[in-house]
């Protein structure tokens, strides 16, 4: 069954969104928190968010024009996300590591890529966009043309101004508000 975007929108609220006091991985202190892992683990939600990002690819190919090759996805959060759209979309995707690992072929990213190829990086939640933006740079230096970051929550804290300066275009399936988070 389909869910609206309202209904898929509640939903997360109902399994992510975590009321306290939280230190944010910009230095930020919250008083929400959107937990990834609690509906980026939830097999409904997770089949819902990947036929939405798909469709916003579709969008961005048909309003840019141009063809996206490759779908990426940050360690941890990102990985079920741009895996869930890569199954929907039939691309293939890119794992980006938060730093090279030590050992074996010592990579920062996992998969293959050409150099030229279009990416559409995916992202779980979104608050400077500073995460987003490291990964778009080791894409970048591995010779992707990074045509987007789509996120599926936007927190309107300044990530779509970072991406913005950057160069990057931004955008997100839901934002805090669209959760009914009014701080």
């Amino acid at each position: 069954m389909t869910m609206t975007h309202e209904q898929l929108a509640a939903r997360i609220a109902e399994l992510a969104l975590l009321r306290g006091t939280f230190t944010l991985r910009s230095g930020r202190t919250s008083n929400y928190y959107l937990d990834k892992y609690l509906f980026s683990t939830d097999p409904e939600v997770l089949r819902e968010l990947g036929r939405l990002f798909a469709q916003r690819v579709g969008a961005i190919e048909r309003e840019t024009g141009v063809r996206v090759q490759r779908l990426a996805g940050a360690e941890l959060g990102g990985i079920p996300l741009v895996t869930a759209t890569s199954l929907e979309t039939g691309l293939p995707c890119l794992f980006v590591r938060n730093a090279k690992k030590e050992y074996g072929t010592a990579k920062q990213m996992e998969g293959k890529l050409s150099p030229g190829e279009r990416v559409v990086f995916v992202e779980d939640v979104a608050t400077t966009g500073g995460q987003a933006l490291e990964a778009v740079k080791v894409l970048q230096e591995a010779g992707a043309e990074v045509v987007a970051v789509i996120a599926t929550i936007d927190r309107l804290e300044g990530a779509a101004a970072n991406m913005a300066a950057a160069g990057v275009r931004f955008e997100s399936l839901f934002t805090k508000a669209d959760l009914g988070i009014t701080e």
